[in-house]
């Protein structure tokens, strides 16, 4: 759409007829999602934080509250450490995680409670053998979330 709208015609008449001339010209017929849905999330209302939800969706990220930002952290930190190459290292990421879990415990930020305690690093180095020992592997489970140091 080149042309700019004549003086004196009403913006709403000027772009009707632009959008009907352009429907007689098929310019309409073969858009990519014709006749689908709206994706999630679209809606008429404005959100100034548009773009930020969008990329922050995009990149994968979301934004907790501290605790419930923890208490995740805490979830990977066992998975990881059930996932390392040695006993060094899973001590390492529990004692780190359970670092953070006291001082969260004993210095609560504002909103929901963490509601977990830290870890027994001596249960979780006992589980992370019977799951090296239940793999049969002579290296070990290695892979995702090892943090081989």
């Amino acid at each position: 759409m080149t042309e700019r709208k004549p003086p004196g015609v009403p913006f709403e008449s000027w772009v009707d007829k632009q959008i009907r001339d352009a429907e007689r010209r098929g310019e309409f017929d073969q858009l990519p999602g014709a006749g689908k849905p709206l994706p999630p999330g679209t809606d008429t209302s404005y959100d100034e934080l548009w773009w930020i939800k969008a990329k922050m969706a995009r990149e994968g990220l979301s934004v907790l509250p501290p605790a419930l930002a923890l208490r995740k952290e805490a979830e990977d930190a066992l998975a990881a450490a059930y996932a390392a190459s040695s006993e060094r290292i899973v001590r390492k990421i529990i004692t780190d995680v359970n670092v953070k879990l006291r001082e969260m415990m004993f210095k609560p930020p504002p909103g929901p409670p963490l509601g977990m305690k830290p870890y027994d690093v001596e249960a979780v180095v006992r589980e992370w053998r019977e799951r090296r020992a239940d793999a049969g592997a002579p290296g070990g489970v290695h892979g995702e979330g090892s943090h081989a140091q």
